[in-house]
């Protein structure tokens, strides 16, 4: 797995001389962000040796370097999700990849349905933690010591200094932003207010079916991680609608120029 990796970021620099030091990935509905961007080379990932193509609605799977007010980074425009049938390894792959490529720091992104009532869609939500109901640990099997250590520390997942910095930049844009737990299910049915009720319980605020592997992928690899979630609906039986994918496309649609006014904010504070 080394190698591939490795393989991959060897054809990623001999398209580009951008030495990213922040890494982006963009979740459903949310890959906007790129046309703020000074890009220098945008490859699809089909041409990446070892990657996979996502297959999902609102991810154009296209990994860009580029620019922002000078700072170097490379964003994933969309991810591949375990739930399209990729083992774990393929879905970390990307992120592995990226961070190979030197990234100090990593802002992932994704859409997630509401859990907390004091939400409302279209908050965008700072991830403090994580609840990994997925299914499966992805650094599961062989472990790669040129990535990281056996078993990988998680208590800092999301270090707090960087939300703080988050906050910082939202303040300053006059955006509120909410902060809490984001509970990873593998997907792709949405969850019974049954499992809503239960998640509140176990003191999720939001939830979603991606994020998780690469936070883990990038917690062995020694990376820090902003999280940010835009809320696109609030989870079953919260309110008497059903849900649907069209929703989440909706309101990502209507929030992305908040969204991408943090993300390109927090971008220029990082680097």
């Amino acid at each position: 797995m080394i190698k591939a990796i490795d393989d991959a970021v060897r054809f990623v620099r001999s398209k580009t001389s951008i030495q990213p030091q922040v890494g982006v990935i963009l979740g459903s509905g949310l890959g906007n962000v790129v046309d703020a961007l000074e890009i220098e080379t945008a490859i699809p990932y089909a041409e990446i040796p070892g990657a996979k193509a996502s297959t999902v609605v609102g991810h154009q799977g296209r990994m860009i370097l580029a620019r922002v007010h000078g700072t170097p980074v490379v964003v994933m425009q969309g991810r591949i999700h375990f739930y399209e049938g990729h083992e774990m390894p393929e879905v970390m792959f990307l992120s592995r990849v990226i961070g190979r490529l030197g990234i100090k720091q990593l802002i992932v992104t994704n859409a997630a349905g509401g859990i907390n009532t004091k939400f409302q869609a279209g908050d965008l939500m700072l991830i403090s933690d994580h609840i990994n109901l997925m299914g499966m640990n992805p650094l599961r099997g062989p472990n790669i010591d040129d990535l990281g250590v056996r078993f990988p520390d998680m208590s800092e997942a999301y270090p707090e200094s960087l939300r703080d910095q988050a906050k910082e930049v939202a303040k300053s844009l006059g955006q509120l932003v909410q902060e809490g737990v984001y509970l990873a299910l593998s997907g792709p049915s949405y969850e019974t207010p049954a499992e809503i009720r239960a998640f509140r319980t176990l003191g999720a605020d939001a939830v979603g079916m991606s994020t998780v592997p690469e936070v883990i992928a990038m917690s062995q690899m020694g990376i820090p991680v902003l999280g940010i979630s835009c809320i696109t609906n609030m989870a079953a039986g919260i309110l008497k609608q059903k849900l649907t994918h069209q929703e989440v496309m909706d309101t990502t649609a209507r929030v992305q120029n908040d969204f991408t006014a943090l993300v390109l904010g927090c971008l220029q504070r990082f680097g």
